[in-house]
Protein backbone atom coordinates (compact mmCIF):
# COMPACT_ATOMS: atom_id res chain seq x y z
CA UNK A 1 0.00 0.00 0.00
CA UNK A 2 2.94 2.34 0.60
CA UNK A 3 4.16 1.81 -2.97
CA UNK A 4 0.65 1.93 -4.45
CA UNK A 5 -0.48 5.12 -2.69
CA UNK A 6 2.77 6.97 -3.37
CA UNK A 7 2.88 5.83 -6.99
CA UNK A 8 -0.54 7.46 -7.41
CA UNK A 9 0.27 10.60 -5.38
CA UNK A 10 3.72 11.31 -6.83
CA UNK A 11 3.01 10.07 -10.35
CA UNK A 12 -0.44 11.45 -11.13
CA UNK A 13 0.58 15.13 -11.57
CA UNK A 14 3.15 14.15 -14.22
CA UNK A 15 0.64 12.33 -16.43
CA UNK A 16 -0.31 14.17 -19.62
CA UNK A 17 -3.76 14.18 -21.20
CA UNK A 18 -3.56 15.62 -24.68
CA UNK A 19 -1.76 18.93 -24.33
CA UNK A 20 -2.41 19.42 -20.62
CA UNK A 21 -1.89 17.87 -17.20
CA UNK A 22 -4.23 14.91 -16.64
CA UNK A 23 -5.27 15.92 -13.11
CA UNK A 24 -5.16 19.63 -12.32
CA UNK A 25 -7.28 21.79 -10.03
CA UNK A 26 -6.75 25.24 -11.54
CA UNK A 27 -8.25 27.48 -8.85
CA UNK A 28 -7.21 30.69 -10.60
CA UNK A 29 -9.04 29.81 -13.81
CA UNK A 30 -11.80 28.02 -11.87
CA UNK A 31 -11.45 24.88 -13.92
CA UNK A 32 -10.78 21.37 -12.69
CA UNK A 33 -9.31 18.79 -15.05
CA UNK A 34 -9.68 15.09 -14.25
CA UNK A 35 -8.45 13.15 -17.28
CA UNK A 36 -11.18 13.67 -19.92
CA UNK A 37 -13.44 15.68 -17.62
CA UNK A 38 -13.39 19.46 -17.44
CA UNK A 39 -15.41 20.69 -14.45
CA UNK A 40 -16.45 24.21 -13.43
CA UNK A 41 -17.56 25.55 -10.03
CA UNK A 42 -21.13 24.99 -11.26
CA UNK A 43 -20.35 21.24 -11.17
CA UNK A 44 -20.06 21.38 -7.38
CA UNK A 45 -22.74 18.66 -7.17
CA UNK A 46 -20.16 16.11 -8.32
CA UNK A 47 -17.81 17.08 -5.49
CA UNK A 48 -20.72 16.64 -3.09
CA UNK A 49 -21.39 13.19 -4.57
CA UNK A 50 -17.72 12.26 -4.20
CA UNK A 51 -17.71 13.30 -0.54
CA UNK A 52 -20.89 11.31 0.14
CA UNK A 53 -19.36 8.26 -1.58
CA UNK A 54 -16.19 8.65 0.50
CA UNK A 55 -18.18 8.88 3.74
CA UNK A 56 -20.34 5.86 2.95
CA UNK A 57 -17.27 3.94 1.79
CA UNK A 58 -15.62 4.69 5.13
CA UNK A 59 -18.73 3.49 6.98
CA UNK A 60 -18.84 0.31 4.90
CA UNK A 61 -15.16 -0.58 5.24
CA UNK A 62 -15.21 0.18 8.96
CA UNK A 63 -18.29 -1.97 9.52
CA UNK A 64 -16.66 -4.84 7.61
CA UNK A 65 -13.06 -4.73 8.82
CA UNK A 66 -12.46 -1.88 11.21
CA UNK A 67 -9.93 0.86 10.57
CA UNK A 68 -8.64 -0.34 7.21
CA UNK A 69 -8.10 3.22 6.04
CA UNK A 70 -6.00 4.04 9.11
CA UNK A 71 -3.90 0.90 8.93
CA UNK A 72 -3.15 0.79 5.21
CA UNK A 73 -3.87 4.01 3.30
CA UNK A 74 -3.95 6.99 5.67
CA UNK A 75 -1.16 9.47 4.80
CA UNK A 76 -0.09 9.51 8.44
CA UNK A 77 0.45 5.74 8.40
CA UNK A 78 2.05 5.66 4.95
CA UNK A 79 4.52 8.50 5.54
CA UNK A 80 5.39 7.23 9.00
CA UNK A 81 6.24 3.89 7.38
CA UNK A 82 8.43 5.65 4.80
CA UNK A 83 10.21 7.71 7.46
CA UNK A 84 10.79 4.63 9.64
CA UNK A 85 12.34 2.85 6.68
CA UNK A 86 14.62 5.82 5.98
CA UNK A 87 15.55 5.93 9.66
CA UNK A 88 16.49 2.26 9.57
CA UNK A 89 18.64 2.75 6.45
CA UNK A 90 20.49 5.67 8.04
CA UNK A 91 20.82 4.56 11.67
CA UNK A 92 20.29 0.82 11.65
CA UNK A 93 17.66 -1.30 13.37
CA UNK A 94 15.95 -0.49 16.66
CA UNK A 95 18.57 -2.13 18.86
CA UNK A 96 21.42 -0.30 17.11
CA UNK A 97 19.63 3.04 17.44
CA UNK A 98 18.99 2.50 21.15
CA UNK A 99 22.66 1.65 21.78
CA UNK A 100 23.84 4.67 19.80
CA UNK A 101 21.37 7.04 21.51
CA UNK A 102 22.46 5.81 24.95
CA UNK A 103 26.08 6.73 24.19
CA UNK A 104 27.75 10.07 23.72
CA UNK A 105 27.97 12.20 20.61
CA UNK A 106 30.45 10.71 18.17
CA UNK A 107 31.19 11.40 14.51
CA UNK A 108 29.35 8.20 13.55
CA UNK A 109 26.26 9.26 15.48
CA UNK A 110 26.30 12.81 14.07
CA UNK A 111 26.63 11.88 10.40
CA UNK A 112 23.99 9.16 10.66
CA UNK A 113 21.47 11.49 12.27
CA UNK A 114 22.31 14.23 9.77
CA UNK A 115 21.75 11.76 6.92
CA UNK A 116 18.42 10.67 8.41
CA UNK A 117 17.10 14.20 8.79
CA UNK A 118 18.40 15.15 5.35
CA UNK A 119 16.48 12.25 3.81
CA UNK A 120 13.38 13.14 5.82
CA UNK A 121 13.50 16.76 4.69
CA UNK A 122 14.06 15.76 1.06
CA UNK A 123 11.01 13.47 1.06
CA UNK A 124 8.92 16.07 2.93
CA UNK A 125 9.79 18.89 0.53
CA UNK A 126 9.20 16.71 -2.51
CA UNK A 127 5.83 15.77 -1.03
CA UNK A 128 4.96 19.46 -0.58
CA UNK A 129 6.12 20.24 -4.13
CA UNK A 130 3.95 17.42 -5.51
CA UNK A 131 0.94 18.63 -3.51
CA UNK A 132 1.26 22.12 -5.00
CA UNK A 133 1.64 20.47 -8.42
CA UNK A 134 -2.02 19.45 -8.29
CA UNK A 135 -3.00 23.14 -8.26
CA UNK A 136 -0.26 24.69 -10.42
CA UNK A 137 0.87 22.86 -13.61
CA UNK A 138 3.74 20.80 -12.29
CA UNK A 139 5.97 21.19 -15.34
CA UNK A 140 5.75 24.96 -15.05
CA UNK A 141 6.25 24.68 -11.29
CA UNK A 142 9.38 22.59 -11.85
CA UNK A 143 10.80 25.18 -14.25
CA UNK A 144 10.07 27.96 -11.75
CA UNK A 145 11.76 25.96 -9.00
CA UNK A 146 14.93 25.43 -11.06
CA UNK A 147 15.02 29.14 -11.89
CA UNK A 148 14.20 30.11 -8.27
CA UNK A 149 11.14 31.99 -9.47
CA UNK A 150 8.32 30.22 -7.65
CA UNK A 151 5.45 32.43 -6.52
CA UNK A 152 5.11 33.32 -2.84
CA UNK A 153 1.97 31.24 -2.35
CA UNK A 154 3.54 28.24 -4.07
CA UNK A 155 6.61 28.52 -1.84
CA UNK A 156 4.41 28.89 1.25
CA UNK A 157 2.31 25.78 0.56
CA UNK A 158 5.32 23.69 -0.45
CA UNK A 159 7.04 24.56 2.83
CA UNK A 160 3.86 24.27 4.89
CA UNK A 161 2.93 20.82 3.57
CA UNK A 162 6.57 19.72 3.72
CA UNK A 163 6.86 20.86 7.35
CA UNK A 164 3.62 19.06 8.23
CA UNK A 165 4.90 15.84 6.66
CA UNK A 166 8.30 16.16 8.36
CA UNK A 167 6.79 16.85 11.77
CA UNK A 168 3.90 14.37 11.68
CA UNK A 169 5.74 11.40 10.15
CA UNK A 170 9.15 12.04 11.68
CA UNK A 171 8.30 13.05 15.24
CA UNK A 172 4.62 12.95 16.20
CA UNK A 173 3.83 9.63 14.51
CA UNK A 174 1.39 7.65 16.66
CA UNK A 175 0.47 10.73 18.71
CA UNK A 176 -1.48 12.01 15.71
CA UNK A 177 -3.52 8.78 15.62
CA UNK A 178 -4.06 8.67 19.37
CA UNK A 179 -4.76 12.31 20.20
CA UNK A 180 -5.50 14.31 17.03
CA UNK A 181 -7.41 12.04 14.63
CA UNK A 182 -11.20 12.22 15.23
CA UNK A 183 -11.82 8.90 13.46
CA UNK A 184 -10.74 6.88 16.50
CA UNK A 185 -13.38 8.65 18.59
CA UNK A 186 -16.41 7.82 16.49
CA UNK A 187 -15.38 4.46 15.04
CA UNK A 188 -17.17 2.66 17.88
CA UNK A 189 -20.47 3.81 16.38
CA UNK A 190 -19.66 1.73 13.27
CA UNK A 191 -18.18 -1.32 15.03
CA UNK A 192 -20.15 -4.30 16.26
CA UNK A 193 -19.23 -7.80 17.37
CA UNK A 194 -19.16 -9.07 13.76
CA UNK A 195 -16.61 -6.51 12.58
CA UNK A 196 -13.28 -7.99 11.51
CA UNK A 197 -10.61 -6.61 13.85
CA UNK A 198 -7.16 -7.62 15.04
CA UNK A 199 -7.85 -9.99 17.94
CA UNK A 200 -5.87 -12.03 20.45
CA UNK A 201 -6.99 -15.61 21.08
CA UNK A 202 -7.07 -15.47 24.86
CA UNK A 203 -8.28 -19.06 25.26
CA UNK A 204 -5.30 -20.38 23.36
CA UNK A 205 -2.73 -17.84 24.57
CA UNK A 206 -3.26 -17.79 28.34
CA UNK A 207 -1.63 -18.31 30.68
CA UNK A 208 1.22 -16.44 29.02
CA UNK A 209 4.85 -16.65 30.07
CA UNK A 210 8.40 -17.18 28.84
CA UNK A 211 9.65 -20.71 28.23
CA UNK A 212 12.22 -22.67 26.26
CA UNK A 213 11.35 -24.07 22.85
CA UNK A 214 11.35 -27.59 24.32
CA UNK A 215 9.04 -26.76 27.22
CA UNK A 216 6.05 -29.07 27.78
CA UNK A 217 2.97 -26.86 27.76
CA UNK A 218 0.79 -29.41 29.53
CA UNK A 219 3.07 -29.71 32.55
CA UNK A 220 3.91 -26.01 32.70
CA UNK A 221 0.25 -25.01 32.33
CA UNK A 222 1.24 -22.28 29.88
CA UNK A 223 -0.60 -21.09 26.82
CA UNK A 224 0.94 -20.33 23.45
CA UNK A 225 1.80 -16.70 24.27
CA UNK A 226 5.49 -16.57 25.22
CA UNK A 227 5.14 -13.00 26.58
CA UNK A 228 7.90 -11.69 24.32
CA UNK A 229 6.18 -8.28 24.00
CA UNK A 230 7.16 -8.05 20.32
CA UNK A 231 3.52 -7.31 19.50
CA UNK A 232 3.76 -4.19 21.66
CA UNK A 233 7.12 -3.15 20.20
CA UNK A 234 5.93 -3.26 16.57
CA UNK A 235 2.57 -1.59 17.26
CA UNK A 236 2.51 1.91 15.68
CA UNK A 237 0.41 3.24 18.55
CA UNK A 238 2.16 1.26 21.31
CA UNK A 239 -0.84 -0.71 22.62
CA UNK A 240 -0.94 -4.29 23.87
CA UNK A 241 -3.43 -6.15 21.68
CA UNK A 242 -3.65 -8.86 24.37
CA UNK A 243 -5.71 -6.44 26.46
CA UNK A 244 -8.57 -6.57 23.96
CA UNK A 245 -10.03 -4.06 21.51
CA UNK A 246 -8.76 -0.51 22.10
CA UNK A 247 -9.65 2.68 20.24
CA UNK A 248 -5.96 3.36 19.47
CA UNK A 249 -5.69 0.20 17.34
CA UNK A 250 -5.45 1.17 13.65
CA UNK A 251 -5.89 -2.38 12.37
CA UNK A 252 -2.55 -2.57 10.55
CA UNK A 253 -1.91 -6.21 11.59
CA UNK A 254 1.77 -5.64 12.46
CA UNK A 255 1.26 -7.49 15.75
CA UNK A 256 -0.26 -10.47 13.91
CA UNK A 257 2.72 -10.64 11.55
CA UNK A 258 5.36 -10.59 14.27
CA UNK A 259 3.42 -13.04 16.44
CA UNK A 260 3.28 -15.52 13.56
CA UNK A 261 7.09 -15.43 13.30
CA UNK A 262 7.34 -16.23 17.02
CA UNK A 263 4.84 -19.07 16.68
CA UNK A 264 6.95 -20.50 13.83
CA UNK A 265 10.09 -20.42 16.00
CA UNK A 266 8.36 -22.30 18.81
CA UNK A 267 6.57 -24.72 16.50
CA UNK A 268 3.08 -23.51 17.50
CA UNK A 269 0.21 -22.93 15.03
CA UNK A 270 -0.06 -19.42 13.59
CA UNK A 271 -3.01 -17.18 14.33
CA UNK A 272 -2.62 -16.44 18.02
CA UNK A 273 -3.13 -12.84 16.93
CA UNK A 274 -5.20 -12.53 13.76
CA UNK A 275 -8.03 -10.79 11.97
CA UNK A 276 -11.30 -12.13 13.38
CA UNK A 277 -14.49 -10.95 15.07
CA UNK A 278 -15.49 -10.88 18.70
CA UNK A 279 -18.36 -13.29 18.03
CA UNK A 280 -16.08 -15.65 16.12
CA UNK A 281 -13.58 -15.77 18.97
CA UNK A 282 -16.32 -16.30 21.52
CA UNK A 283 -18.15 -19.04 19.60
CA UNK A 284 -15.16 -20.71 17.96
CA UNK A 285 -16.39 -20.18 14.40
CA UNK A 286 -14.48 -21.35 11.35
CA UNK A 287 -13.21 -18.83 8.80
CA UNK A 288 -16.18 -19.54 6.53
CA UNK A 289 -18.67 -18.99 9.36
CA UNK A 290 -16.91 -15.76 10.31
CA UNK A 291 -17.03 -14.36 6.78
CA UNK A 292 -20.69 -15.36 6.43
CA UNK A 293 -21.58 -13.32 9.49
CA UNK A 294 -19.59 -10.36 8.18
CA UNK A 295 -22.17 -10.02 5.38
CA UNK A 296 -24.86 -8.87 7.79
CA UNK A 297 -27.80 -6.49 7.12
CA UNK A 298 -26.00 -3.21 7.92
CA UNK A 299 -23.18 -4.12 5.51
CA UNK A 300 -25.66 -5.00 2.77
CA UNK A 301 -27.55 -1.73 3.35
CA UNK A 302 -24.33 0.32 3.19
CA UNK A 303 -23.29 -1.54 0.03
CA UNK A 304 -26.64 -1.02 -1.69
CA UNK A 305 -26.76 2.72 -0.90
CA UNK A 306 -23.12 3.15 -1.94
CA UNK A 307 -23.67 1.30 -5.22
CA UNK A 308 -26.78 3.35 -5.99
CA UNK A 309 -24.97 6.66 -5.42
CA UNK A 310 -21.97 5.56 -7.49
CA UNK A 311 -24.23 4.50 -10.38
CA UNK A 312 -26.20 7.75 -10.16
CA UNK A 313 -23.02 9.85 -10.15
CA UNK A 314 -21.47 7.98 -13.07
CA UNK A 315 -24.74 8.26 -15.00
CA UNK A 316 -24.85 11.99 -14.32
CA UNK A 317 -21.27 12.40 -15.54
CA UNK A 318 -21.99 10.45 -18.71
CA UNK A 319 -25.17 12.42 -19.49
CA UNK A 320 -23.94 15.88 -18.48
CA UNK A 321 -24.03 18.53 -21.18
CA UNK A 322 -20.40 19.35 -22.10
CA UNK A 323 -21.03 23.11 -22.01
CA UNK A 324 -22.76 25.53 -19.68
CA UNK A 325 -24.16 29.05 -19.72
CA UNK A 326 -24.96 31.60 -17.04
CA UNK A 327 -27.19 34.62 -17.72
CA UNK A 328 -26.72 37.88 -15.79
CA UNK A 329 -28.84 40.96 -16.45
CA UNK A 330 -26.79 44.12 -16.94
CA UNK A 331 -27.47 46.10 -13.75
CA UNK A 332 -26.15 49.27 -15.35
CA UNK A 333 -29.02 49.27 -17.86
CA UNK A 334 -32.20 47.62 -16.64
CA UNK A 335 -34.49 48.62 -19.53
CA UNK A 336 -34.51 51.44 -22.05
CA UNK A 337 -36.35 52.79 -25.08
CA UNK A 338 -34.39 52.70 -28.36
CA UNK A 339 -34.93 53.77 -31.94
CA UNK A 340 -37.97 52.31 -33.63
CA UNK A 341 -40.10 52.51 -30.50
CA UNK A 342 -38.69 49.30 -29.02
CA UNK A 343 -37.80 48.32 -25.46
CA UNK A 344 -34.28 46.97 -24.98
CA UNK A 345 -32.77 44.90 -22.16
CA UNK A 346 -29.05 44.10 -21.99
CA UNK A 347 -27.70 40.78 -20.72
CA UNK A 348 -24.29 39.32 -20.03
CA UNK A 349 -23.88 35.61 -20.72
CA UNK A 350 -20.99 33.43 -19.62
CA UNK A 351 -20.42 30.60 -22.07
CA UNK A 352 -18.35 27.73 -20.65
CA UNK A 353 -16.86 25.16 -23.00
CA UNK A 354 -16.06 21.93 -21.12
CA UNK A 355 -14.83 20.07 -24.21
CA UNK A 356 -11.34 19.69 -25.66
CA UNK A 357 -12.19 21.48 -28.93
CA UNK A 358 -13.38 24.95 -29.97
CA UNK A 359 -17.16 25.32 -30.00
CA UNK A 360 -19.45 27.70 -31.91
CA UNK A 361 -22.62 28.79 -30.10
CA UNK A 362 -25.83 30.31 -31.51
CA UNK A 363 -28.09 32.14 -29.06
CA UNK A 364 -31.80 32.83 -29.53
CA UNK A 365 -34.45 34.16 -27.14
CA UNK A 366 -38.14 33.38 -26.69
CA UNK A 367 -40.97 33.88 -24.23
CA UNK A 368 -42.59 37.12 -25.48
CA UNK A 369 -44.20 37.87 -28.88
CA UNK A 370 -41.85 39.81 -31.12
CA UNK A 371 -38.81 39.29 -28.88
CA UNK A 372 -35.58 39.26 -30.90
CA UNK A 373 -31.82 39.42 -30.51
CA UNK A 374 -30.56 42.83 -31.66
CA UNK A 375 -26.83 42.09 -31.42
CA UNK A 376 -24.39 39.47 -32.60
CA UNK A 377 -25.76 36.06 -31.57
CA UNK A 378 -22.97 33.71 -32.73
CA UNK A 379 -19.84 33.25 -30.63
CA UNK A 380 -16.79 31.00 -30.54
CA UNK A 381 -15.30 29.66 -27.32
CA UNK A 382 -11.94 27.92 -27.31
CA UNK A 383 -11.39 24.48 -25.83
CA UNK A 384 -11.81 24.28 -22.02
CA UNK A 385 -12.30 28.04 -21.86
CA UNK A 386 -15.10 30.38 -20.84
CA UNK A 387 -16.17 33.67 -22.38
CA UNK A 388 -18.39 36.56 -21.33
CA UNK A 389 -20.57 37.98 -24.12
CA UNK A 390 -23.07 40.86 -24.23
CA UNK A 391 -26.51 40.29 -25.74
CA UNK A 392 -29.20 42.90 -26.44
CA UNK A 393 -32.83 41.86 -26.63
CA UNK A 394 -35.52 44.12 -28.10
CA UNK A 395 -39.30 43.97 -27.83
CA UNK A 396 -42.02 46.08 -29.57
CA UNK A 397 -43.30 48.78 -27.20
CA UNK A 398 -46.87 47.46 -26.95
CA UNK A 399 -46.05 43.72 -27.03
CA UNK A 400 -46.26 43.20 -23.25
CA UNK A 401 -47.61 44.90 -20.16
CA UNK A 402 -45.36 46.75 -17.72
CA UNK A 403 -43.44 44.59 -15.28
CA UNK A 404 -41.15 41.58 -15.26
CA UNK A 405 -41.69 38.76 -17.77
CA UNK A 406 -40.06 35.32 -17.85
CA UNK A 407 -38.01 34.63 -20.98
CA UNK A 408 -35.67 31.86 -22.10
CA UNK A 409 -32.33 31.77 -23.91
CA UNK A 410 -31.65 28.79 -26.17
CA UNK A 411 -27.91 28.16 -26.60
CA UNK A 412 -27.04 25.75 -29.40
CA UNK A 413 -23.54 24.23 -29.84
CA UNK A 414 -22.88 23.55 -33.53
CA UNK A 415 -20.12 20.95 -33.22
CA UNK A 416 -21.97 19.01 -30.52
CA UNK A 417 -25.41 19.51 -32.08
CA UNK A 418 -26.74 20.03 -28.55
CA UNK A 419 -28.80 22.80 -26.98
CA UNK A 420 -29.43 24.00 -23.46
CA UNK A 421 -32.02 26.43 -22.05
CA UNK A 422 -31.40 29.21 -19.53
CA UNK A 423 -34.10 31.40 -18.00
CA UNK A 424 -34.08 35.10 -17.20
CA UNK A 425 -36.54 38.03 -17.10
CA UNK A 426 -37.33 40.89 -19.46
CA UNK A 427 -38.27 44.21 -17.84
CA UNK A 428 -40.94 46.39 -19.46
CA UNK A 429 -40.88 49.89 -17.87
CA UNK A 430 -44.09 51.63 -16.78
Amino acid sequence: MVFLTQLVFYGLPWLEWGQRQAVLFDLGARRFYIFGLVLYPQDFIYLTGLLVISALGLFLFTAVAGRLWCGYACPQTVYTEIFLWLEKQAEGDRAARMRRDAGGWTFDKIWRKALKHGLWMAVALWTGFTFVGYFTPIHSLGSELLQLQMGSWEVFWTLFYGFATYGNAGFMREQVCKHMCPYARFQSAMFDKDTLIVTYDETRGESRGPRSKKADLASSKLGHCVDCNLCVQVCPTGIDIRNGLQYECIGCGACADVCDTVMDKFGYPKGLVKYSTQNAMKNGWTQRQTLRHVLRPRVLVYSTILLAIVVAMLTGLMLRTPFKADVVRDRGSMARLVAGGKIENVYRLQLMNATEQTQTFDITARGLPGLQVASDATFEVEATQSRWVVLRLQLPFDAASAGSHRIYFDIHAHQLNTSIKEKSVFIVPR
